[in-house]
């Protein structure tokens, strides 16, 4: 693989250690007393530090809030944090168990670091992440939500929607609004109609922070199309992959793209009036927010066999009509080794991780740049030959909270 002799391990213990408050950098006393020598730092506003601090990649300003006492007091200030620019998203990786402790992908600084998440959560649960936080949701109940930030300690649960417990399929997805420091939360479900494979009823609920309360719910009988586990929040729009349900030929396509407005107070029209169709035959999708542009990472399956993968694609959404951005390189995508016609894939800013459910080697995608790269190596290793690996990315900012 390219970059392979370059791949090192950086494993290290994130978290917060708090100084004792006798601990400062203020003024150092020399000559007995005669000559009192005064640091820069000490001189130095807060909102200066506070400035200074928010340039730096978020790693090292975890590291500068241990130097201190007045150090970690403005490090913890939320007003130090709330206009700092975009931090690159790191990507947490771990393997299939009943907990999850794994690492997390600093892209800025190339290095991996031993983190265990604070909600006691499975592997098999599905995610979302926005702004720094992260919501988990069981797939097969949806009645329990853990919304929590990864670098800081603390985590909120939070009921499921009311009704319709026990779907066959279940979706989440997550947008924080900084400004007022809430989110949204829209979760969608599936569950087929007894003694009718083609018949599914689907429903949306949507979460408000503000209100605390679950404050929308659409419900509809889809035939010959199933909701799965893949949803994104773009520009106010909740966007949800859909799934043929009946045979499909080989010049169909098995997937579909339902929107939502969170803006349309009432819901007329069918979601099925309205489905967008996906730009290829795809053997499976991956739906991102990458500033606010809905984007699509698919396996593209050969004409003949739309469910044997032979490539990756990258497609953008402008108005209702795919844009191909790009197209995994054919090295790249024989570095996967095990990849199979399904893989885990998730992006924020200008950058898109996939990885193969096999192994945990990471590939990079950076839109900005056009260009593809391999992570440095992962230091958890493969144990046995079905070990399976997964993860997703996030922000990391130290503010948010649920």
């Amino acid at each position: 693989m390219e970059g392979e002799t370059s791949w090192e391990s950086h494993t290290v213990s994130f978290q917060f250690n708090q100084p004792t408050e006798d601990e400062s950098f203020t003024e150092i006393n020399a000559r007995n007393n005669e000559e009192t020598l005064v640091s820069l730092e000490a001189i130095i506003p807060d909102d200066i530090l506070e400035k200074v601090f928010s340039f730096m990649p978020i790693a090292c300003v975890v590291r500068l809030a241990s130097v201190c006492w007045r150090w970690y007091r403005v490090v913890h200030s939320i007003s130090s944090w709330t206009s700092m620019l975009p931090q690159k998203p790191w990507y947490f990786m771990f393997t299939s168990s009943d907990s999850i402790d794994g690492h997390a992908y600093d892209p800025s600084l190339r290095k991996w670091y031993s983190i265990t998440l604070p909600c006691h959560v499975k592997s098999n649960w599905i995610s979302s992440a926005s702004g720094g936080l992260v919501s988990f949701m069981e797939n097969e109940k949806s009645c329990e939500i853990c919304i929590f930030n990864p670098l800081v300690k603390g985590c909120r649960i939070l009921q499921g929607p009311p009704a319709a417990h026990n779907p066959d399929y279940s979706a989440i997805a997550m947008s924080v609004n900084r400004k007022s420091n809430s989110y949204t939360l829209a979760v969608a479900k599936s569950k087929q109609i007894p003694g009718d494979y083609l018949q599914w009823d689907f429903s949306i609920d949507i979460y408000e922070s503000e209100n605390c309360s679950w404050v929308t719910s659409i419900r509809e009988v889809l035939m010959g199309w199933r909701g799965g586990d893949e949803s994104v929040i773009c520009n106010g729009v909740f966007y949800c992959l859909i799934y043929a349900t009946g045979i499909v030929g080989a010049s169909e396509r098995r997937h579909g793209l339902i929107a939502h407005d969170f803006s349309a107070r009432t819901h007329c029209s069918s979601l099925l009036s309205m489905v967008i169709p996906v730009p290829c035959s795809l053997t499976c999708g991956r739906l991102m927010n990458l500033k606010d542009k809905l984007v699509m990472v698919g396996g593209i399956g050969k004409q003949d066999r739309p469910d044997i993968i032979k490539g990756i694609g990258i497609w953008e959404l402008c108005k209702k009509e795919w844009r191909e951005v790009a197209r995994m390189p054919h090295k790249f995508f024989q570095g996967f080794g095990e990849l199979d016609d399904v893989f885990a894939s998730c992006g924020m800013e200008d950058l898109i991780y996939i990885q193969s459910y096999g192994a945990p080697a990471l590939l990079v995608y950076d839109m900005s740049q056009k260009q593809w790269r391999w992570s440095v190596k992962c230091p958890v290793p493969k144990r046995f030959p079905l070990q399976l690996f997964t993860g997703f990315c996030f922000e990391p900012r130290i503010e948010a909270v649920a």
